[in-house]
C-alpha cells in the first residue's frame, strides 16, 4: 500500500535521509527552510511545499529533521506548523536531536489532536545517512513503531524500540556522552603522544589492536592526525546535544563530571571560531591547554 510521506528540513542528514525515501518509492512532500535545499528532492520526484503545514496536510507520516528543540517546536507549533495541517490518525516522526522533557511534551500535546508521534534520533554521521545506515533510538507506542519501522530500514541499519516517548532522546543523549567523552579521551591520548615523544600514529596503530579500540579512534583519530576537521558531525551540533544533556541532567539532579568537562572544551572552540569544524577538532581544545608545556 502506498503511503504518502513528509520530510521537514533537508540540511546535511536530512536530505540524503529523504532521498532514500524516495529511492524506496514512496511518494514525498518536503520542506526546507532555503528553497534551494529542496531542489535535489524535486529533482529526485519529490513534491515542494511552501511549509511545514503543506507538507503535513499531504502526508500520512511526516518526518522532521533540524537542528534543535527551538526549531522542532517552531515547526510543529509554530505559524504555518505540522499541527495547523496534519489530520487526526497521522504520524509525525521527530528525528532530531532535543530534549527528553519537550518531546514528552510535544507528544502531549499531538495527542490532543489525534495525532500520533515518534522520536527517532540517529547517529552514524553523514555517511550514514547517505548510505543508509545510520543507527535509530526510538520513543513512542510500539504500535506506531511497528508501522513506521519500514521506513526507518530505507533510512538505518540498527533500529531499537526504546520505550514510551522522551526514550529515543534519552539514548541519544546516553550516546552523545559515550561518545564525546571517547573523542575527548582520543584528544588526549595524542596529546600525551606528542609531549611525550612518541609518534601519536603509531600510538593509534597500537591502541587499535586492544581494548582501546573504537570507532572513534579509527575515524576521529585519523582526523586529528591529519588536522583534517572537514565536518561530519560539526563542533556547534555537538555542544548543543551536551546542553541538551546537561540541562537535563540539572532537571533529574544527576552528576555528569566527564560531561560538563566536555562541553566546556566545545564551548571553548566556538568561542575561537571552530564551531563549523568537524568535532573532532576537540583535539585542538586540549593542545591550546598544554601550550608552553
Amino acid at each position: 500500500m502506498t503511503v504518502n510521506i513528509g520530510f521537514i528540513g533537508l540540511g546535511i542528514m536530512g536530505k540524503p535521509m529523504a532521498l532514500n525515501l524516495i529511492k524506496g518509492g514512496y511518494p514525498l512532500w518536503v520542506y526546507g527552510r532555503r528553497v534551494e535545499s529542496m531542489a535535489p528532492l524535486r529533482a529526485a520526484g519529490a513534491r515542494a511545499c511552501a511549509s511545514p503545514e503543506e507538507v503535513a496536510r499531504a502526508a500520512e507520516i511526516t518526518f522532521i529533521m533540524v537542528s534543535d528543540t527551538q526549531d522542532v517546536e517552531q515547526v510543529i507549533l509554530g505559524p504555518k506548523g505540522v499541527l495547523s495541517g496534519a489530520k487526526p490518525g497521522t504520524i509525525v516522526v521527530d528525528m532530531s536531536t532535543i530534549s527528553p522533557v519537550a518531546t514528552r511534551s510535544l507528544a502531549t500535546r499531538l495527542m490532543e489532536s489525534g495525532i500520533e508521534m515518534l522520536d527517532a534520533p540517529v547517529s552514524g554521521g553523514e555517511s550514514g545517512a547517505v548510505d543508509g545506515l545510520l543507527s535509530l533510538m526510538v520513543g513512542g507506542k510500539s504500535e506506531i513503531f511497528d508501522r513506521v519501522k519500514p521506513l526507518f530500514e530505507r533510512m538505518g541499519k540498527k533500529i531499537v524500540h526504546m520505550g514510551a516517548n522522551g526514550a529515543g532522546q534519552a539514548a541519544k543523549a546516553c550516546n552523545q556522552i559515550a561518545a564525546s567523552l571517547t573523542i575527548e579521551g582520543v584528544a588526549e591520548a595524542f596529546t600525551f603522544a606528542r609531549r611525550s615523544g612518541v609518534d601519536p600514529g603509531r600510538v593509534r596503530e597500537a591502541l587499535m589492536g586492544g581494548f582501546a579500540n573504537s570507532r572513534i579512534l579509527e575515524l576521529h583519530g585519523q582526523r586529528m592526525l591529519d588536522h583534517d576537521f572537514r565536518p561530519g558531525f560539526k563542533v556547534r551540533l555537538h555542544q548543543k546535544d551536551l546542553r541538551i544533556v546537561m540541562e537535563t541532567a540539572h532537571q533529574m539532579g544527576i552528576a555528569l563530571p566527564g560531561s560538563a568537562l566536555v562541553a566546556q572544551h566545545l564551548n571553548a572552540l566556538i568561542g575561537s571560531g571552530e564551531g563549523e569544524l568537524d568535532s573532532s577538532a576537540l583535539v585542538n581544545a586540549i593542545e591550546r591547554l598544554n601550550e608552553g608545556r
